[in-house]
């Protein structure tokens, strides 16, 4: 009884192939994370700092690991969401 419902619950995800849309999703995510975290993060600076002037001036490498990787799981959790909702 249990093996029957055991492999009627394991079936196999349906996800999308890398494509340019898929692409521009994750691209818009990461830099939208990176924008927020640029105001949001209150001790900036603390670590080593970026080789770009202007804008990321106190801008260091910590924070652009911490931003993209919350943008690697927005994007993963948008593409994902969207393709199952058909729109991707």
């Amino acid at each position: 009884m249990f093996s029957s419902l055991f492999f009627a619950v394991q079936t196999q995800p349906s996800t999308i192939e890398w494509n340019s849309s898929v692409a521009i999703i994750m691209i818009a995510c990461n830099l939208f994370c990176v924008a927020i975290g640029r105001y949001v993060i209150q001790q900036a600076g603390q670590g080593p700092g970026l080789p770009l002037p202007g804008m990321f001036s106190n801008f260091g490498i910590p924070e652009l690991l911490a931003t993209t990787s919350l943008g690697h799981v927005l994007g993963a959790g948008m593409i994902l969401g969207l393709g199952n909702a058909g729109i991707l």
